[in-house]
């Protein structure tokens, strides 16, 4: 198995037992989101398509709460900064 496959499995099987964003998967292993988004998004559905399948429906979920969770870390943002 190549090195890059190798990775993309890695990646694909982390996310999923985390049920992680791609930002702290990214952070996880000291790689570049984009680098992370390419692997889950183009490489895997190659080498894995069944595996590709439920990285997307969590991709997906995490896509659609983005909003929200910046959202909610706008507001603590500012709560902390009332409180100082």
């Amino acid at each position: 198995m190549k090195d890059i496959e190798k990775r993309t499995l890695e990646l694909a099987e982390y996310l999923m037992y985390n049920k992680s964003t791609i930002r702290k998967t990214a952070k996880h292993f000291g790689m570049a989101k984009s680098t992370v988004h390419i692997d889950l998004s183009k490489r895997l559905k190659k080498i894995k398509p069944s595996l590709y399948l439920q990285v997307r429906q969590i991709l997906n979920t995490n896509f659609k709460e983005k909003y929200i969770r910046g959202g909610i870390a706008t507001k603590n943002k500012y709560a902390n900064k009332s409180q100082n």
